[in-house]
């Protein structure tokens, strides 16, 4: 089990990392989040756990790494494990971060990162209560979409909280006015954290296997996918009681980690202090050789075109909504993925 200097909750914890490891454009977005971690927490004792799906009738090409994704990561201490899909694959590839908690070491505190994501500053010197887990805020109001005359937000979700008997009142923002998304509880699924990876998993996988197979009937009128570990997510943080992150954690999507995402959105709205990070992570010579293979990387990083991008857009007056931006973005044709 993972060392405890201090008492249970405290910064001191020791605790792995799970990120997902595949061919293409995610083994080249874990080499980089990789990267980012020993450059920016250098004193980062836990593991960084590359998850790799293995191939399988659940997909339809071999999911696997290339020799040099591989060697990149293990160049920075990464260990690659593999995992089998058994319920979802290329059909539903979010569901990988569900499968692939089993991998980790049962009873040590870990932390999920989406592979898209940078570290810019100490992550292990957070002050993270482990056994209260939580997740990302960094979120729009994507689900539920309320039809006309179908259920609003309290009656769809509070079916799914009834479905699994869990306190549905517990989990609301009073702050926040009804029938108003934001007073639900709701997580982007970028990161999430707990004290035990396979009990959370196995929590993950039972409640989003049953959602998907049989949801109640409030969610009739709602489509599952892609937001099913969204949807699955806050039940299974209020199951084991957690809820929404303190204000100790909000250097996580904020000065500390950046689920930066896509990388022309990342150049068009993203502080400086994260492009800084994206860019110092990704010059090493080592690691450049391997990036600049993946096409967004080597035009976006390293050919300057994402410096284009960050100058068509004021930080300080940003369009309202991620559509506006990537519609700029593509108009210009600076759009890649």
């Amino acid at each position: 089990m993972a060392e405890n200097s201090a008492g249970p909750g405290t910064s001191a914890r020791i605790f792995n990392i799970l990120i997902i490891g595949q061919g293409g454009r995610i083994g080249y977005e874990a080499i980089l989040f990789a990267a980012s971690l020993r450059k920016y927490d250098p004193g980062f004792k836990g593991r960084i756990i590359v998850a790799e799906p293995q191939p399988g009738p659940l997909w339809a090409q071999d999911p696997r790494m290339s020799v040099d994704q591989r060697e990149a990561l293990l160049s920075l201490d990464a260990e690659i494990v593999p995992f089998e899909n058994r319920h979802f694959g290329e059909s539903y590839p979010q569901g990988n971060k569900i499968e692939a908690l089993a991998v980790l070491p049962k009873g040590e505190p870990f932390f999920f990162f989406d592979s898209d994501t940078v570290v810019a500053g100490p992550l292990s010197a957070l002050p993270v209560d482990f056994d209260r887990p939580s997740a990302s805020m960094k979120r729009e109001g994507t689900w539920p979409q309320i039809e006309l005359y179908g259920p609003g937000y309290t009656e769809t979700w509070k079916s799914l909280y009834d479905a699994f008997g869990l306190d549905f009142e517990g989990s609301l923002d009073l702050s926040e006015p009804d029938e108003y998304w934001g007073r639900y509880l709701y997580f982007n699924a970028g990161w999430f954290n707990g004290p035990d990876p396979v009990v959370f998993g196995q929590r993950f996988l039972e409640m989003a296997l049953a959602i998907r197979d049989h949801p109640p009937e409030a969610l009739v009128c709602q489509e599952i996918f892609p937001w099913l570990d969204q949807i699955a997510l806050p039940l299974v943080i209020s199951s084991l009681g957690g809820g929404r992150p303190g204000p100790e954690l909000a250097g996580l999507d904020g000065d500390i980690t950046c689920h930066w995402r896509v990388l022309p959105l990342a150049y068009a709205r993203e502080a400086d202090a994260v492009i800084e990070a994206i860019e110092m992570s990704a010059a090493p010579n080592r690691i450049k050789k391997v990036l600049k293979s993946y096409d967004p990387m080597l035009r976006m990083i390293y050919q300057g075109r994402g410096h284009k991008v960050r100058e068509m857009f004021d930080r300080a007056d940003l369009p309202r909504q991620e559509k506006q931006i990537r519609n700029q973005i593509k108009k210009e044709g600076f759009w890649m993925r």
